[in-house]
């Protein structure tokens, strides 16, 4: 048992060290690539520079406003006019680099359809505004009632507040402050092609957006390794205690997922750009655009794309992988070498942890397939920023993974819901006295 313990314990101290080495490898990365002295000096005047920027809480995008889309069609642009500027990494657009004026080219986009006609953008522009900002409103009111109840029932309930429904706790509280911030922002971006909330919340929404997929990937690291212990050491006991280490893990998540989001904060800007309607009537007119950081070099998307999909995902995913690996390995054991004469309250511990187990790998399903998308689409136009795909089915595409991302928010309550008895009768009790207040 002992040298079980002691396994269990390398493994974790092994996988934070990892996860903390590529953390600060992000780090580095972002400000050697973006220096503060050379933010500035990067930009192209504006009158030679195309917004094609791609954000999920902040401005337009080819791929997910259609009159942003449509303005990239326009035969007579010159390609040395075209600079695509990055945007965060759920922007799903990268830029091409500075001076690289071969970049683009028109023949390197798919001909439209019948979509490219006024009367088909004007059709499609609206059809995409009434869909997504029912999607969005119906994602907040779900995503809040849900997450808010779940952190209630937590808050209220004394005998729910166990090592793992804190980590739970703290995965509803990253959800709300998504929900709060960055989905209405986004759904406003349906309504202006340009950035209106100004120099502060270009620097904030970035960071708070960043902030949330942090807190969400790592806190469900904590709770898989949390899993690990409880399914490989079942007679440990829970004390007061592992409450409070608990509470101490869980605030220093938030507090490294807020430190790897600084460098949004101090790169985003606010710009001045040519915007789509400017192109489209061949008029110098120039729109504000929040952008996260001016292009330094050729690489920076790249590498910048990577870094994030390997330590907001990857990585991750990949300890938490290995640490399922070793549950699944100790129950098909235990199932083996279990003792006929195991008490019913060992039993009955021991298939709560399993189930456990079993929500917290549904989170980290749910996790993944609503963020790889997003993510993929990233990665793909860091290194195809040359190419863009103006087709309908791409921008149905892009506003699919867009929808995914931020479903993630709302998603959770429902699992616990459907996987957790203990969860589902508070939810069904404070439902009925909620009821019995309002008559």
């Amino acid at each position: 048992m002992k040298r079980t313990q002691q396994r269990g314990r390398l493994l974790s101290n092994r996988c934070i060290l990892l996860l903390l080495l590529l953390l600060l490898l992000l780090l580095f990365t972002r400000s050697a690539l973006c220096p503060c002295s050379l933010c500035g000096s990067d930009l192209q005047p504006s009158d030679q520079v195309l917004v094609q920027t791609f954000s999920p809480c902040s401005q337009t995008d080819p791929a997910g406003t259609p009159r942003s889309f449509y303005a990239q069609q326009l035969p007579q642009l010159e390609p040395s006019l075209l600079l695509i500027m990055d945007d965060e990494f759920l922007s799903n657009l990268s830029p091409a680099p500075p001076g690289d004026h071969d970049a683009l080219t028109p023949n390197s986009t798919l001909e439209p359809g019948w979509w490219g006609s006024p009367d088909g953008e004007e059709t499609v522009h609206f059809v995409v505004r009434c869909v997504m900002t029912s999607v969005y409103i119906l994602i907040i009111t779900v995503g809040l009632l849900g997450n808010i109840t779940l952190v209630k029932i937590f808050i209220t309930n004394s005998a729910m507040r166990s090592v793992p429904n804190i980590f739970i706790s703290s995965l509803a509280a990253g959800d709300l402050l998504l929900l709060v911030t960055c989905v209405p922002v986004d759904a406003f971006r349906f309504f202006s092609e340009e950035w209106v909330f100004g120099e502060a919340a270009c620097k904030l929404i970035p960071a708070i957006q960043l902030t949330s997929v942090g807190v969400s990937v790592f806190t469900l690291t904590a709770l898989s390794a949390d899993r690990y212990k409880a399914i490989v050491n079942p007679m440990d006991i829970q004390t007061s205690s592992a409450v409070f280490w608990t509470c101490l893990k869980a605030v220093s998540i938030w507090l490294l997922s807020v430190l790897l989001a600084v460098p949004e904060a101090i790169f985003s800007q606010v710009v001045s750009m040519q915007s789509p309607q400017g192109l489209r009537d061949n008029m110098n007119v120039t729109s504000l655009n929040c952008v996260p950081y001016p292009l330094s070099n050729q690489m920076h998307p790249k590498i910048h794309s990577v870094m994030i999909f390997l330590v907001y995902f990857l990585i991750p995913l990949t300890i938490i992988s290995v640490y399922y690996y070793h549950i699944a390995r100790t129950l098909i054991k235990s199932a083996h070498d279990m003792p006929g004469e195991v008490s019913e309250h060992t039993k009955r511990q021991m298939e709560t942890r399993k189930r456990l187990a079993k929500i917290v790998l549904v989170f980290v399903g749910l996790f993944a397939l609503c963020w790889f998308p997003n993510h993929v689409l990233y990665m793909y136009r860091s290194f195809h920023y040359h190419q863009m795909d103006l087709s309908l089915a791409h921008l149905i595409i892009t506003l699919v993974a867009r929808v995914l991302s931020f479903s993630s928010s709302c998603v959770n309550p429902f699992a616990l819901y459907l996987l957790s008895e203990s969860f589902r009768r508070h939810f069904n009790r404070s439902e009925i006295t909620f009821i019995d207040t309002t008559r």
